[in-house]
């Protein structure tokens, strides 16, 4: 039997496999609202078999987002305009998830294919903030260092995220910690060199993240699960680490954090990751064994069997496959053939994968 094509059961959800879908942007909205392109985006990978369909990165204000063409959950609009993708996911067989983000001082820039460089001069753009004001990297302009008031408001805006995340439909949540991104420049000595209750000592670099983690906690329901997702070191000397990141995964797991989405990286353009297929796997397993929690693999996890491996060792409980997705919505779906597992293709579709639906 495929552990890959296990359901697995998370607080009163539960995964008809052990596949998600990753958060991916698609810059590819106006005002932060999804439209027709995230409807079959998402819902094409959701038909595919994931068992869980994530929304990529939402910011959780205005200034949050990494570019103007990010998707954002803002507003009770943007919630409305959820519902629809919510509902499809959903009847798919799929568990509809999202992720809420702020981007911190990497906000402000352009879409990718626009060359992703700063755009706070831009009538579009906007001067974004941070722990403190060191720039991302050469050519970005120093965020504005964040007062108290706006860290609170940082986790106010997490909190009304997350209530319109479940008002749109959504069942499965998970605030964004990585990648260089505000509460991961929080985490790392790298970007924050504060010297108030927010900086210094371990403690002190975890406070708004975790004080983002009880707030969303407490308005998610019960019921529900919640995950965070991590860069498990920044691979740099005296930067963030695997060891601040067990510690701080202890702590969530206080919290009611149900899994830790283990990646790792880019706290500043610097920072340089050894990528190679499945390289963030081994974070994964430290977390799982030395903090107690579930975990999430991530990182060029390309091919079934790699899949079914990682979870058949015990190295992670469920695998996040993105760029795999963004070249076959049905990666799920072909992976089940592989695995001789079952996987059940739509009805519609049958004709084309033989006469039984399930592969």
């Amino acid at each position: 039997m495929s552990l890959l094509f296990t359901p697995l059961k998370l607080r009163g959800i539960t995964l008809r496999n052990r596949i998600v879908v990753s958060p991916m942007c698609m810059y590819s909205t106006r005002d932060g609202v999804p439209g027709n392109w995230h409807l079959v985006h998402l819902g094409s990978r959701a038909i595919g078999g994931a068992g869980a369909v994530m929304a990529e990165a939402s910011a959780v204000s205005p200034e949050g987002r990494i570019s103007p063409m990010d998707l954002g959950m803002w507003s009770d609009n943007h919630a409305e305009a959820f519902m629809p993708i919510a509902k499809f996911i959903k009847e798919a067989g799929a568990v509809p998830a999202i992720q809420l983000a702020h981007a911190g001082r990497k906000a402000s820039t352009a879409v990718p294919w626009q060359g992703h460089k700063p755009i706070y001069d831009d009538e579009s753009g906007w001067l974004p903030f941070a722990p403190s004001p060191i720039p991302y990297a050469d050519g970005y302009t120093a965020p504005r260092e964040m007062k108290l008031a706006d860290i609170d408001k940082v986790v106010a805006d997490f909190a009304a995220a997350a209530r319109r995340s479940l008002a749109a439909g959504f069942e499965l949540l998970e605030c964004h910690m990585a990648h260089g991104y505000l509460l991961h420049s929080f985490l790392s000595p790298i970007s924050n060199h504060r010297t108030d209750e927010y900086g210094g000592s371990l403690e002190n670099r975890a406070r708004l993240p975790l004080r983002v983690a009880k707030a969303v906690r407490e308005v998610w329901p019960e019921s529900l699960p919640m995950f965070v997702r991590i860069s498990c070191t920044d691979w740099i000397e005296g930067g963030w680490d695997l060891e601040q990141s067990i510690q701080l995964s202890r702590w969530m797991k206080d919290i009611g954090v149900d899994l830790m989405d283990c990646s790792s990286g880019a706290v500043n353009a610097a920072s340089s990751a050894p990528a190679a297929p499945g390289f963030h796997v081994p974070f994964a397993t430290a977390i799982r064994k030395e903090a107690g929690i579930a975990t999430g693999a991530v990182g060029l996890i390309t091919e079934a069997v790699q899949a079914e491996q990682i979870l058949g060792t015990g190295l992670a409980d469920l695998i996040f496959i993105g760029r795999g997705f963004l070249e076959d919505p049905y990666w799920a779906l072909h992976a089940a053939r592989t695995l001789r597992a079952e996987g059940e293709w739509p009805v519609q579709y049958a004709r084309a994968v033989g006469v039984r639906r399930k592969v």
